[in-house]
């Protein structure tokens, strides 16, 4: 009986459970997963804005060829009006020649 009487006046003795002294597992992956999105939210936006630059680059050499050939394109305009390649043209391949004195007709002005 003794026995008994001293098991049951003895408390129970829970466990508990230790608290670990660092950093909860859950805690610390939650805030990786956060820091690693952040990351990659970042990297990903540098590299969508180093593309962005090699567009406006291309888009401006692209646009420097642009006037280099407009200029160009404008000396060749400028060449082929020119009024003495015209009257060369003229006169070499559809053998045009000045009219003659009497050839010429003069019309005077209705408007006066």
């Amino acid at each position: 009986m003794e026995q008994a009487i001293s098991t049951q006046a003895m408390p129970h003795v829970r466990e508990e459970k230790k608290e670990s002294s660092g950093t909860n597992y859950p805690t610390f992956i939650v805030v990786a997963i956060v820091l690693m999105l952040v990351a990659l939210i970042y990297v990903g936006s540098h590299i969508r804005m180093t593309e962005l630059e090699y567009k406006v680059t291309a888009g401006f050499s692209a646009h420097e060829q642009m006037k280099e050939e407009q200029k160009k394109l404008k000396l060749e305009y400028a060449m082929l009006k020119s009024p003495q390649r015209i009257e060369n043209i003229a006169r070499s391949r559809l053998l045009m020649s000045y009219p003659e004195q009497d050839q010429v007709i003069v019309l005077k002005n209705s408007g006066e």
